[in-house]
C-alpha cells in the first residue's frame, strides 16, 4: 500500500512538471501576442520581471536580448512552480479533480497565485524587488495568471498518460480544451502580427476627438520624458537613479511605439506632432529654461533637481492619464492610461526611494485613487536613494 501511495505521488509530480512546461509555454506566448493590443510593450515588461532575480541592473533604455530572456525565462519557472504547488504539493486534495472542476477553480487560484506575488513574493520576502510592483499594475499580472491556470484542465488526461491508462475518461473534455486554446493561440498570433504591420482591430469609439488629442499630447509628453530620462542616464551619480532613468526611458519609448503602431492602424497617415501651444498647456511639461537648467548642472548637484522636475512631469503625465480613463472612447486606450498611470506613480515612488510595506501600499492605493488624490502627488524633497 505504502508503495501505491508513493508511486501515485511521483506521477502527479511528473504530471505536475510536463503540466508546467505547457502551462507557463502558453501564457508566455499569449501574453507576448496580446500585450501591444492592451497598450503593452512586451519587452519592457520581460525586461522588468527580469529585475526580480537579477536586480536592477538588468534595467535598459533599449531592452537587450539577455535581459528579455531572463524575464521570459523567470516568468516560466515562477509559473511551472505554481503548477507543482497546485498538483504536486497540494496532489493528495487536487490530483483526481476532474476537467471541468479544475476549469472553475482556475480563476480563483490564479487571483490567489497573483496577488501572493504582487503584494508580498517579489516587493517583500524573499524577493524584496518593489520596481515590478510599482511599474505593473496587478491586473496584468492577474491575467498572466490566469492564462496559465486555464490549462490546469488538462492534468488529469497527462496523468493518465503518463500511468499508461489509455483512452482516459478525459479525452474528449481534452481534445476540446486543447483545439480551443491552439485556436486561441493561432487568432491571437494572427492579430498581433497583423498589428505589426499597422493594421490592428479599428478603433472603437463614438467620437475621435479626445483619443486622437490624448494620443498626440501624449506621445508629445513621453517624448520630452525620455530626453529627461537621457540626461539622467549621462549624468545621475547614485547608481539607482541612473537605473531607474534607463526603466523611464523604455517605458515611454514602449508607450510611443504603441501610440504611433495604433495611430496608423486607426486613423490616416502618420501621428502629427503637437504644436507649441499644445506644448506649453500640457500638465507637467518642462520649461525651454528648466531643461537647460538640467542639462547645466554638473554630477554633484544634478540629481536632486532631475528628481524633482522629473517628478513633476510625471505627475502631469498622471493627470492626462487620469483624464482618458475617464474620457476615452477606446478600451484600448482606459487600459493603457490606467496602465500609464500606475507605472508614473511607481516611477515617483521609486526616486524617493519607496521600498516595503510602503512600496506596497503605494501601489495598491494607486490601482484605484483619482490622481488629484494619488499619494506620489504629495511627494516633497526626495531622500538619498545611497544603499538600494
Amino acid at each position: 500500500m505504502a508503495g501505491f501511495l508513493k508511486a501515485q505521488k511521483g506521477l502527479n509530480w511528473r504530471a505536475a512538471a510536463l503540466l508546467g512546461l505547457i502551462s507557463s509555454t502558453f501564457s508566455t506566448l499569449v501574453s507576448q501576442f496580446l500585450a501591444a493590443r492592451i497598450g503593452r510593450d512586451a519587452v519592457v515588461d520581460w525586461m522588468v520581471v527580469a529585475t526580480i532575480p537579477l536586480r536592477d541592473g538588468m534595467l535598459q533604455s533599449e531592452p537587450s536580448w539577455s535581459s528579455i530572456a531572463a524575464g521570459i525565462l523567470f516568468h516560466q519557472w515562477a509559473d511551472f512552480s505554481w503548477a507543482i504547488v497546485f498538483f504536486g504539493l497540494f496532489g493528495i486534495w487536487t490530483a483526481h479533480l476532474k476537467p471541468r472542476t479544475l476549469l472553475l477553480i482556475a480563476l480563483p487560484w490564479a487571483l490567489f497565485t497573483s496577488a501572493l506575488e504582487w503584494f508580498f513574493l517579489v516587493p517583500l520576502i524573499p524577493f524584496r524587488q518593489p520596481i515590478f510592483t510599482l511599474n505593473q499594475p496587478y491586473w496584468i499580472g492577474f491575467l498572466v495568471h490566469a492564462l496559465s491556470a486555464l490549462m490546469y484542465p488538462l492534468f488529469p488526461w497527462l496523468r493518465d498518460w503518463l500511468s499508461g491508462r489509455l483512452p482516459s475518461p478525459h479525452r474528449r473534455f481534452t481534445v476540446v480544451w486543447s483545439a480551443l486554446s491552439t485556436a486561441t493561440l493561432l487568432a491571437l498570433g494572427l492579430v498581433a502580427f497583423l498589428g505589426w504591420q499597422n493594421r490592428e482591430l479599428p478603433w472603437m469609439g463614438g467620437n475621435p476627438a479626445f483619443d486622437q488629442s490624448y494620443m498626440r499630447r501624449m506621445v508629445g509628453h513621453h517624448a520630452q520624458g525620455v530626453e529627461l530620462a537621457q540626461l539622467a542616464i549621462e549624468k545621475a551619480q547614485d547608481p539607482y537613479l541612473k537605473n531607474l532613468a534607463h526603466l523611464m526611458a523604455a517605458d515611454q519609448k514602449g508607450e510611443i511605439a504603441v501610440f504611433r503602431q495604433w495611430w496608423r492602424s486607426w486613423f490616416d497617415g502618420d501621428l502629427a506632432p503637437v504644436s507649441p501651444e499644445e506644448h506649453a498647456t500640457m500638465p507637467g511639461m518642462l520649461s525651454p529654461d528648466q531643461m537647460e537648467q538640467l542639462r547645466g548642472r554638473n554630477s554633484t548637484d544634478f540629481d536632486p533637481l532631475f528628481i524633482g522636475l522629473m517628478t513633476t512631469h510625471h505627475q502631469g503625465a498622471i493627470l492626462m492619464a487620469d483624464e482618458a480613463m475617464r474620457e476615452a472612447g477606446d478600451l484600448r486606450l482606459r487600459l493603457m492610461a490606467h496602465a500609464t498611470r500606475h507605472a508614473q506613480r511607481g516611477e515617483i515612488e521609486l526616486m524617493h526611494g519607496s521600498r516595503g510595506l510602503a512600496a506596497v501600499k503605494s501601489a495598491t492605493l494607486s490601482l484605484f485613487l483619482p490622481a488629484g488624490e494619488a499619494r506620489a502627488d504629495q511627494r516633497g524633497a526626495a531622500p538619498s536613494m545611497h544603499g538600494h
